[in-house]
């Protein structure tokens, strides 16, 4: 999965797809990143199997996206 582009909005964070697919998964699975400053979120490295925040020792994988999981 390649993805372009990464934002947190209602407690949710999302991802688009360069093949223009959106996917979302609820920050209550990522307690860090629900509890993260704007800045902290926006701190992020795309990998080509997900995005990994530093400051944060966090990862979430892009399958993990593919999960239902409200």
């Amino acid at each position: 999965m390649s993805v372009k582009e990464v934002w947190f909005a209602d407690d949710r964070i999302f991802i688009e797809t360069y093949n223009g697919e959106k996917l979302s998964q609820s920050l209550k699975w990522y307690p860090r990143l629900a509890g993260a400053t704007e800045v902290q979120r926006t701190a992020f490295r795309l990998s080509s199997i997900g995005i990994h925040w530093e400051q944060l020792d966090e990862d979430v994988s892009f399958e993990s996206f593919r999960y239902k999981n409200e």
